[in-house]
C-alpha cells in the first residue's frame, strides 16, 4: 500500500512539473490557433485534464501534449465554423434584406408564385444533391431532411460521428455555392 501511495505522488508530481515547464509554450502554440483567448485557455485546460486523466504511458510527453492540443484545436474549429443548413439560405452578402428563403419555401401562404418558387427551389435542390458524392448526400439527406441525429446516423453506418459532420459540411459548402446561383436568379428577375 506505502509502494502505491509513492507512485501515486511520484505520477502527480510528474504531472504538474511537466504542466508546469510547458504550459506557457503550449498556451502560446494554442492561442496562434484559435479566435479567442478564451478558447486557447479552455482548450488547454482540456489537454491537462485528458493528460492528468491518461493512464497509459506516454514516452514523449511534450509531443504527446501538441498532439492532443492539435486535435483539440480542431476539435473547436468543427465545434464553432460548421457551416450550418441555415447557413445555406442566410443572405451572407447583404443584397436583399428582404428576401427570406425559409419564408419562401414554407407553404403557408401558397400563391402560384411561391408555388412555382417552391418547385424550381426543390429541383436545384435536388440536382445539386444528386451532384455531391453519396457519402455526403447520405449524411445530408438524413440529418437535414429527415431529423437523424449524427448519433443515430453513425449507429446506423459504422463511422464515426466526426466523420458524418465533415461530410454534411461538405455538402453544405457545396450546396451553399449551387443555390447561390438559383437565389442571385430569383433577386434580380
Amino acid at each position: 500500500m506505502t509502494l502505491a501511495i509513492e507512485m501515486t505522488a511520484e505520477r502527480n508530481k510528474n504531472i504538474t512539473n511537466t504542466i508546469k515547464s510547458i504550459s506557457n509554450r503550449l498556451f502560446g502554440f494554442i492561442k496562434q490557433r484559435v479566435a479567442s483567448t478564451e478558447d486557447a485557455e479552455d482548450i488547454l485546460q482540456e489537454v491537462f485534464y485528458q493528460f492528468a486523466g491518461n493512464t497509459e504511458p506516454i514516452e514523449q510527453a511534450t509531443g504527446w501534449l501538441y498532439k492532443v492540443a492539435r486535435n483539440k484545436i480542431t476539435d473547436n474549429y468543427r465545434k464553432h465554423k460548421l457551416p450550418l443548413a441555415d447557413d445555406i439560405f442566410s443572405n451572407a452578402e447583404g443584397d436583399d434584406e428582404n428576401f427570406n428563403w425559409k419564408e419562401m419555401l414554407l407553404p403557408a401562404n401558397a400563391t402560384p408564385e411561391t408555388e412555382y418558387l417552391r418547385n424550381i427551389f426543390w429541383e436545384e435542390l435536388k440536382a445539386a444533391l444528386d451532384e455531391l458524392p453519396a457519402e455526403q448526400r447520405d449524411v445530408f439527406i438524413l440529418n437535414e431532411i429527415e431529423g437523424v441525429s449524427f448519433k443515430d446516423i453513425a449507429g446506423q453506418t459504422g463511422e464515426s460521428v466526426a466523420t458524418l459532420i465533415s461530410r454534411k459540411r461538405y455538402a453544405v459548402l457545396h450546396l451553399r455555392n449551387r443555390l447561390a446561383v438559383l437565389k442571385d436568379e430569383l433577386l434580380n428577375y
